[in-house]
């Protein structure tokens, strides 16, 4: 994927070196609760499948108040410090696409933190993983977090890291549209069964979005090496509620699938890739996903 030498997004936020204080305490009951083994794991899947780690952090008993506080200064790494200039400058040019097909773009900001983080959805730790958050429309991630997609996961390369960021950009603009709302409002007038099955549609379509943006981004200013394309497709397949379920529980539950099978993950990115047309994304209108 070649990124270097391009322009850098100003709409980051580097929160890295602090960390919340006054009194809130981390989550400590998702070990017993979850059932997938381990609470980096459980976090990993929450924010891989492409949710907001919010339920599962307010389910652990993650409340209270908090503040930042500068701990000792953080020194980064080489390593580091390329990853964050490689996701500000895939940040910038998601700004590019969808402030060209949307004129009324409002872009997010990106979040750097390390180790825990306080949003307006809540608290997180780097175990949750990248999420959006709609209350304060910005982008979260611990660049630490890239290392658990390649070795826990099995998805390396950079056009996968690319993809990380595109499918929770793919989240904010689903704010913008007040699809995200209109899900959320759900909640409590279906069935579990029914919600989950919106929540599929939602995750299936920030993976669109995200193929949309790598489709207008190639045509803007060629980026894509060979195999790039396959990686994203690899991270897409690797992140399915099927394969997921069996890697960490040892068996497949559609009924509580929540963001789609691998299949579909991948199917619906290509989609996006193949076709550029956001019209073409709704995967809530859709007979079969």
């Amino acid at each position: 994927m070649q990124w270097r030498g391009r322009r850098q997004s100003d709409n980051v936020e580097d929160r890295r070196g602090t960390s919340p204080g006054g009194g809130g305490r981390l989550p400590g009951g998702l070990l017993s609760k979850g059932g997938l083994g381990t609470l980096v794991v459980i976090l990993i899947i929450s924010w891989l499948t492409g949710t907001n780690p919010l339920s599962l952090l307010q389910q652990a008993g993650g409340g209270g108040e908090y503040s930042l506080e500068q701990s000792a200064p953080y020194q980064a790494t080489a390593e580091e410090e390329e990853l964050a200039a490689f996701v500000k400058t895939v940040l910038a040019s998601t700004e590019d696409v969808w402030s060209q097909l949307k004129s009324d773009y409002r872009e997010p900001t990106l979040v750097l933190f390390s180790g825990q983080v306080e949003s307006a959805c809540g608290m997180a730790s780097s175990a949750s993983g990248p999420f959006y958050c709609p209350g304060d429309e910005k982008v979260y991630i611990d660049l630490v977090f890239y290392e658990e997609l390649k070795n826990k996961l099995n998805a390396p390369g950079d056009f996968a890291q690319a993809y990380v960021i595109a499918h929770e950009v793919g989240h904010h603009l689903q704010h913008l549209l007040g699809i995200t709302n209109k899900v959320h409002g759900m909640r409590n007038r279906v069935s579990e069964e029914e919600y989950n099955q919106l929540s599929v549609k939602l995750e299936l379509q920030a993976d669109f979005l995200a193929g949309v943006w790598a489709h207008h981004a190639q045509q803007m200013n060629p980026f894509l090496d060979p195999g790039d394309l396959e990686e994203a497709l690899n991270a897409a397949s690797a992140i399915g509620d099927d394969r997921l379920q069996k890697q960490f529980q040892g068996y497949v539950v559609p009924d509580s699938f929540t963001h789609g099978t691998s299949e579909q993950r991948m199917r619906w990115f290509k989609k996006g890739f193949d076709t550029g047309d956001p019209a073409q994304g709704d995967t809530f209108s859709v007979a079969s996903l």
